[in-house]
């Protein structure tokens, strides 16, 4: 696998400590991939890019279906299935009504049972030829091999496949495992993770912990509903995808004016990553200084230690199922922030994001795109 690797283990690679999980106690802390770690929406999506560049050049000939994994990795399969011009869908975890699903389990994560829309896949099964699974970090490929063994059982060994990752962090078993199967594995960054649960136990656990009320919001904030919604939870045109991101752009624009010359913040919540990195470098273009994250599933101990990637952990309901826990980590002061989300109106779950935003802010819009 030749290719130019612009990043190493460091631009990458962050260890934080999960809460309370025993079956992996480290978490990777990607700060480049706008999830966790506030970061700069053209950083992320040329990170992105570049992943697809790995592997571009390989399946030239080939009809490709980039599946993203939810929650961390939505953004990367969506902007790498762009950049190769492959239709894109992603794993999810939320309900979808009147669909039938793929079940398979991901296993270290709090949140296990993901699924993939089988309707979906059933409609495009003669037109494609292989599968690119798109993670984050690659760590056993057990979960790979879940969905494909029942791919290979659904659609009686049609598909070929291969996985691209940020980091890949496979030892000489795993590798071997695939190389037998003949899965082709692409990345950026070889990671070693035999001292990653040592390096997170040594953590001081001493960060700023905040539940956030659902109480009545104080501060006045904007909410605008925004048509023509594309979902990549069902199978997407990845050209069509990206062409309704920039009209949902194009009409923040029209409703909010044009904003240039601001420190902004573009929130995402949850699976519903990639508009968000595309709104956020939009305004980049506008000549603002832009940070992007989202909210997540996933409860990380923070820190005060200066080397720890997250300080500070917001704990709030989420905005499309009021019982779920969800996390929003490291808020700081900007003078505008939106919140782009695809979620239901749930009064509850919002309340918490606002209440939470509006420590240090008081400029606040939300962008529903529905």
């Amino acid at each position: 696998m030749e290719h130019k690797i612009e990043y190493v283990e460091n631009d990458l690679v962050r260890i934080a400590k999960r809460e309370n999980n025993i079956r992996r106690k480290y978490l990777v802390v990607n700060p480049l991939q706008g999830k966790h770690v506030p970061v700069v929406p053209s950083k992320a999506l040329k990170l992105f890019t570049d992943l697809a560049d790995v592997f571009r050049n390989e399946y030239k000939n080939e009809k490709l279906l980039l599946v993203g994994f939810a929650e961390t990795a939505t953004a990367i399969g969506a902007q790498a299935a762009i950049s190769v011009g492959a239709k894109y869908i992603q794993t999810t975890r939320e309900v979808i009504p009147n669909v039938e699903y793929l079940f398979f389990s991901e296993e270290h994560s709090h949140a296990t049972e993901q699924k993939l829309v089988k309707d979906d896949i059933d409609s495009i099964a003669d037109e494609i030829d292989r599968i690119v699974f798109v993670e984050d970090e690659v760590t056993t490929g057990n979960t790979i091999l879940n969905i494909i063994n029942i791919l290979d059982r659904e659609y009686t060994g049609k598909f070929k496949y291969s996985v691209a990752s940020l980091l890949n962090g496979m030892d000489k078993e795993y590798l071997e495992q695939y190389r037998k199967k003949g899965i082709p594995l692409h990345y950026l960054i070889k990671t070693d993770h035999s001292d990653y649960s040592d390096r997170a136990e040594k953590l001081a656990e001493k960060g700023h912990y905040y539940k956030c009320s659902d109480h009545t919001v104080t501060t006045d904030y904007m909410t605008i509903n925004i048509s023509g919604r594309m979902d990549a939870r069902r199978m997407v045109d990845s050209e069509k995808y990206g062409a309704a991101c920039e009209k949902l752009w194009t009409e923040i624009q029209t409703q909010t004016g044009s904003i240039s010359g601001k420190k902004i913040l573009v929130i995402g919540t949850e699976e519903f990553m990639f508009p968000v990195l595309y709104i956020g470098r939009q305004l980049e273009k506008e000549g603002n200084s832009v940070r992007c994250h989202s909210t997540t599933r996933s409860p990380i101990v923070v820190s005060l230690e200066r080397e720890y990637p997250l300080h500070s952990r917001y704990e709030l309901k989420s905005l499309y199922d009021p019982d779920r826990r969800t996390f929003l980590y490291d808020i700081e002061k900007y003078d505008k922030v939106f919140v782009i989300t695809d979620s239901p109106e749930i009064e509850e779950g919002q309340r918490t994001l606002i209440n939470a935003l509006q420590n240090y802010n008081d400029d606040i819009t939300v962008v529903r795109w529905c």
